[in-house]
């Protein structure tokens, strides 16, 4: 490091002024930052400044390699001060972990560690958007983000150290393929290493994905997204300390060869830690441990173990009632110590007691293979599972496991509802969210609900990450959706419950889940030898009471399908548990998650058809950009307007209109105010909402479809003769109003009497039986019955029928016997042509004459007969172009011309020449070809001698 240079000199030419003239004479200091200020008497006799010094930063460094990555470990650059510091850096992604503990003695029988994990956005070059432009309150994923590393490193304090620790990890520059997270739990170990406090380390942390059936160390963030299995792994040298997963329905197999794998590769990071420990760490202080004395647990001992045991070989006692039995056991105990005056004894005592329940519970289990409620090691509580119970909702499920009871319910929102995400690895927004409560009454007790709780949000990620492997993609379920699961009474295994509860409210909700989720969560009771410290012996439970959590050694939560596991959360007590035990514990927690899903299957093992219930239609509607500008007004103000007189919330994207409706009546108006805003293709037999802008006496004038114009004929009012058309339409009257074709002069006929029932009918069969009000219907998720009905309806359409711009997503079939035509304009047709290459000839030096007259160029004869082409098969719009060569049928016969049926349900004229033949019948063939398109986008044909 270049050393700092003597005080920057004032400019030259000052130098030269005599010396009564410049500032220190003047008894004044430098200018600085626009201010003066008068210099003290020791600034005047020393002007002149020392030079300072170089300061060296001593620094420790090790580089190892893990999964063809190079990871470094430094010490002694930044964060001198704090008790431990370390930057672990993984190529471009550079994270600080430091560690830090309270000085004097610890009044207190627990350890009170504290890890708080940041990330901030000026490591990937980003500043916050918040209003302050600061980081605000922690989000879920650092929370997370702490619970990880906290997991792992608690255990491995001694036992009686209860002084304040805090760890720090904070993100200092991210390059985005690397996941920070297990990072900061390998920088924070080798931190703890450094520092004076007594820990029982090192760990080492390490994440595992898959891609097409192998195994891959240390995947990247693009590799993860492609990965069916995220295993995040921490162990010591021989011990297995916390296990996180997060998969798309692994075999317990391959799961068991995957935690076989992480253990060796995670083992890696240890050897390095402990070289830059005997290189840069501090001596571990002599630290007063909160010990209990042999006397006072013999003591103790003498005076509870009996009682304590009456209790547990009770198995009518429920949570509550055991529970105050025991508190009673711990009064009268405190009673006989305050009457022994025994202060030491009365410091401990809860403490105490608490160890010899422990010491009760597992002798029992081990010794006589009988729990707390007598059933068996690998019997499930009782089961009670309701689906539905609240139908006002859009999808809900109460769910029991013995005591424990959660409420689950399912609420669904649009696209644009998703929760946006500012972490610096991931994706920015997750549509699928699962948050999870536990209010002070499930257990009893008085409490105040402030703010995220990191347990809280641990054990509704848990639930949420169980949940994700069985959604439908986004094209075929495009909800926003949000679980909320609300514990009801606790007596352990609530994140467990919530999964099962959850799987079945989405079923409820209509959600097309692939298989049902279940949850179990997996006890151990152990013997250790306190000579060695290995286990001598132990005993695996299958749903374990609150209790059983408390007083055991681990709580293994495991979730899945029949077909594998979707989510696991190991976390343990004692300084790490062997591997062989883990994985052994596979088999019981798979067994019981069978039990529970055919309990679950038996209430509702499909998703429902929502029909009859009151949850929201969705709809997805494609236009052009500008159309949807059209929509959203200046500001958005006219999109907020017809959500204000709706109730529906409507989402835009880059091509796509996405509305979501509480019910189906909400749906059909806010469809028809964007289509009298929009607009959408024509059909014949398409029902169109109007409004009557004027009346004459032959018909009326309808404006509909954004803007389109078409007369309502008087022959068109009713199945009744009309004498006036005022008798039965007024202007700014809005009327629904079917196409039923166009004349010859292009002009749009609309029709009321075919949208009402024929006399002496009750319904009325055209209506019945045409074209819906859209092109097609917009796709609608209301429930799975009615997204199958969808796609084999979208399946039946015809592959003919005409597309544009404004298409509609799931387009439901023309069921009409009325052929449907697209009526398009002169442009459109123009269009189409250019960009199909029609007018390469364009630079001939005449012009087209208009199509029937006698006169045409050399140019203009060459040009048709290059694009002269024999239609194959049946004629639509998509294939009909200049020159196209057909036989069509007279339809009709007018004055100056015919009316050409062309197939397809497409309709074309022929003008009669001047002095043409005019004996046509209706029925007769003609071979004729595309001459032109009419102002309106009719075909003009010409007649063929194709001799």
């Amino acid at each position: 490091m270049a050393s700092m240079g003597s005080r920057v000199k004032l400019n030259p030419l000052l130098n030269t002024l005599p010396h009564f003239l410049q500032w220190p004479a003047l008894g004044f200091r430098t200018i600085c930052s626009g201010r003066l200020g008068f210099a003290s008497q020791s600034e005047q006799l020393d002007t002149e400044s020392p030079v300072a010094g170089a300061k060296v930063l001593e620094t420790f460094k090790e580089e190892f390699e893990i999964g063809s990555r190079l990871i470094t470990l430094e010490t002694g650059k930044i964060a001198r001060f704090a008790n431990g510091a370390v930057v672990l850096g993984m190529e471009e992604t550079k994270v600080l972990s430091t560690v830090a503990s309270s000085k004097g003695d610890a009044v207190r029988d627990f350890l009170p560690l504290t890890v708080d994990y940041q990330e901030k956005q000026f490591a990937q070059g980003v500043i916050p958007h918040t209003f302050m432009r600061r980081e605000g309150a922690p989000k879920e994923r650092e929370l997370l983000c702490g619970r990880l590393i906290d997991r792992p490193i608690r255990p491995l304090f001694p036992a009686g150290f209860y002084h304040e620790v805090q760890v720090m990890a904070s993100v200092l520059s991210s390059d985005g393929n690397q996941d920070p997270d297990v990072m900061a739990a390998n920088a924070t170990s080798a931190a703890l290493m450094l520092s004076d406090i007594p820990w029982n380390g090192p760990i080492g942390m390490i994440r595992i994905g898959r891609i097409s059936g192998q195994f891959i160390v240390n995947p990247t963030m693009d590799e993860l997204s492609l990965s069916d299995l995220n295993l995040v792994y921490a162990c010591t040298k021989d011990k297995t300390l916390m296990i996180d997963v997060q998969a798309r329905e692994i075999s317990e197999k391959d799961l068991e060869a995957g935690l076989r794998l992480a253990h060796p590769e995670a083992v890696k990071y240890l050897e390095p830690q402990m070289k830059l420990a005997a290189k840069a760490g501090k001596n571990k202080k002599e630290y007063k441990l909160s010990m209990m004395s042999d006397r006072t647990m013999e003591k103790v001992r003498e005076l509870a173990e009996a009682p304590i045991e009456a209790v547990f070989t009770d198995p009518t006692y429920g949570k509550f009632e055991r529970g105050e039995a025991l508190e009673k056991i711990a009064q009268d105990v405190k009673r006989e110590l305050e009457e022994e005056s025994d202060e030491e004894s009365l410091r401990v005592l809860s403490k105490a007691v608490d160890t010899v329940r422990k010491e009760v519970v597992r002798r029992r289990i081990i010794g006589e293979g009988v729990r707390l409620d007598g059933r068996r090691l690998d019997e499930v509580r009782p089961l009670y599972c309701e689906a539905g119970n609240l139908p006002m909702l859009h999808g809900s499920s109460l769910f029991s496991r013995g005591d424990t009871q959660v409420l689950c319910t399912v609420t669904l929102g649009a696209p644009g509802e998703a929760q946006q995400l500012e972490s610096l690895v991931g994706p920015s927004k997750k549509r699928f969210m699962l948050h999870y409560s536990f209010p002070p009454f499930c257990i009893n007790e008085v409490g105040k609900r402030a703010g995220l709780n990191r347990r809280e949000v641990g054990h509704g990620t848990l639930a949420e990450k169980a949940l994700l492997a069985v959604l439908p993609p986004e094209e075929d379920s495009p909800y926003t959706v949000r679980i909320n699961s609300e514990v009801m009474a606790s007596d352990g295994s609530t994140s467990m419950a919530t999964v099962c509860g959850g799987s079945m409210a989405l079923m409820d909700a209509g959600i097309p889940l692939r298989e049902h989720v279940a949850g179990v969560s997996v006890g151990l009771v152990s013997e250790v030898d306190h000579l060695n410290g290995t286990i001598k012996d132990y005993r695996i439970l299958t749903d374990i009471l609150g209790l059983e959590d408390h007083l055991g050694d681990m709580d293994f939560k495991i979730a899945g399908t029949r077909n594998g596991v979707t989510a696991i959360q190991l976390d343990i007590k004692p300084a790490g548990i062997p591997l062989d035990i883990i994985c052994e514990s596979l088999e019981p927690a798979r067994r019981g998650r069978v039990q529970i899903l055919d309990h679950m299957e038996r209430e509702i093992n499909a998703p429902r058809n929502q029909e009859a219930r009151s949850s929201p239609r969705l709809a997805t509607l494609k236009y052009s950009n500008d159309a949807l500008r059209r929509l959203l007004g200046p500001l958005g103000a006219l999109k907020r307007k017809i959500e204000e007189e709706t109730g529906a919330r409507i989402s835009v994207s880059d091509g796509t209109l996405t509305i979501v409706a509480k019910k189906q009546s909400v749906m059909d108006k806010v469809l028809e105010k964007i289509d009298l805003i929009l607009g959408r293709e024509i059909e014949i037999g398409g029902i169109y909402r109007g409004m009557i802008t004027s009346i004459k006496e032959y018909g009326a004038f309808v404006e509909f479809n954004g803007g389109q114009a078409g007369l309502l004929h008087i022959s068109e009012l009713s199945h009744e003769p009309v004498s006036r058309v005022s008798d039965v339409v007024s202007v700014g009257q809005q009327l629904s109003l079917m196409c039923i074709g166009q004349d010859v002069r292009g002009n749009i006929k609309l029709s009321l009497k075919a949208t009402l029932p024929r006399p002496g009918s009750e319904t009325n069969d055209v209506v019945k039986g045409s074209v819906s009000s859209m092109k097609g219907a917009p796709k609608y998720w209301a429930a799975a019955g009615n997204t199958v009905d969808a796609h084999e309806e979208q399946n039946a359409t015809s592959d003919n029928s005409p597309v544009n711009n404004s298409e509609v997503s799931g387009v439901k079939p023309s069921a009409s016997s009325i052929p449907s035509i697209l009526i398009r304009s002169a442009a459109e047709c123009e269009e189409e042509e250019k960009s199909s290459g029609l007018f390469e000839n364009s630079n001939s030096t005449s012009k087209r004459s208009i199509p029937g007259s006698e006169s045409k160029t050399f140019s203009q004869k060459e040009e048709e007969k290059h694009l002269e082409t024999e239609v194959e098969g049946q004629v639509t719009v998509k294939n009909l172009k200049l020159g196209t060569k057909l036989t069509a049928k007279v339809h009709q016969i007018r004055a100056r011309g015919l009316v050409l049926d062309l197939g397809g349900g497409l309709r074309g004229m022929y003008r009669f020449e001047k002095n043409g033949k005019e004996d046509y019948e209706i029925g007769d063939e003609l071979r004729v070809k595309c001459s032109s398109f009419s102002s309106k986008g009719i075909p003009v044909m010409s007649l063929v001698d194709d001799e």
